[in-house]
């Protein structure tokens, strides 16, 4: 869920992108898919998901990050290892793959895996918009938490989360229980990023810290001042490890975008959390569900 803000599939899918330039819509099994063109990117195309914005990707520059949110996600990818080096990464969620695309652009010879439960779209994904056939990506359409169940333990450099079902997150990935096993995929020094999304009063935000917090010693946070002071519904990316992370540079880098966000840690995102409470299995909630102004 997202606020608006050298080709990757060969020849035949660059056909393929040229022919259909007006917006496609499809059935999935999570409601009305559109596939919208970018009309000042030649092949570039923005996903929706009953009218929610999920993705935007370019073929032509898969580096390329339109969302705020996936950008700053970027800048996490970016920073989880020195240039170039390959990472093996769990997409938990999938949309239109804009970030499994990021990682090989930028990362080649990278390992990935995406889980993705809504298998309709991955057809439509991958027929309208195809990944390069020479990057290492491996799709699985299954829930989330029992695709990650399935990932063999220490095998992850960077599990990034960006599940939305209605536009919000469902309830079993925000628990204890379920960061658990995101620890038990990671390597020792892997990270953990989320893509979380909340409106005042910020509960959710504030509980997903805090939950966080139980498993990892190293905490980030990136969103928009707005969204920090609670004064409209938004997104904002969580950065999760067992070793320290690279706070400054990635605060730079943020401060620094088209839509400059700003990054908190350490006492200042404890004292933000408030004293909420580690969300668990037995009392997990969805996310909240967006005002219907969020994407207008």
């Amino acid at each position: 869920m997202a606020r608006r803000g050298a080709s990757a599939g060969g020849a035949s899918a660059r056909k393929r992108s040229d022919r259909k330039r007006e917006p496609l819509t499809a059935e999935v099994d999570g409601g009305r898919a559109e596939l919208v063109p970018d009309r000042e990117r030649p092949r570039g195309w923005t996903l929706l998901l009953d009218d929610a914005p999920q993705s935007h990707v370019d073929l032509d520059d898969p580096s390329y990050l339109s969302f705020e949110y996936q950008r700053r996600i970027g800048h996490m990818i970016d920073l989880a290892a020195p240039p170039q080096q390959p990472l093996q990464v769990v997409h938990l969620g999938g949309g239109a793959f804009t970030l499994a695309r990021y990682v090989a652009a930028t990362r080649p010879r990278s390992t990935q895996q995406i889980v993705e439960v809504d298998a309709a779209l991955v057809q439509l994904v991958r027929r309208e918009l195809p990944l390069d056939p020479q990057a290492r990506i491996r799709v699985r359409s299954t829930d989330a938490r029992e695709g990650l169940g399935r990932i063999q333990e220490g095998w992850a450099d960077l599990v990034i989360a960006d599940v939305f079902s209605g536009a919000r997150t469902p309830a079993h990935l925000t628990s204890t229980e379920f960061l658990a096993e995101v620890r038990r995929v990671l390597k020792p020094g892997g990270q953990y990023v989320a893509n979380l999304a909340d409106g005042p009063p910020l509960t959710h935000l504030r509980g997903q810290i805090a939950t966080a917090a139980t498993l990892f010693p190293e905490l980030a946070l990136a969103a928009d001042p707005t969204v920090w002071r609670g004064r409209r519904f938004g997104n904002a990316v969580l950065l999760a490890s067992d070793r320290p992370l690279a706070v400054a540079d990635l605060t730079r880098r943020v401060a620094t975008d088209p839509h400059p966000g700003r990054v908190e840690h350490g006492r200042a995102l404890a004292d933000f959390t408030g004293g909420a409470a580690a969300v668990t299995d037995e009392g997990a909630k969805p996310s909240p569900a967006p005002p219907p102004s969020t994407f207008t």
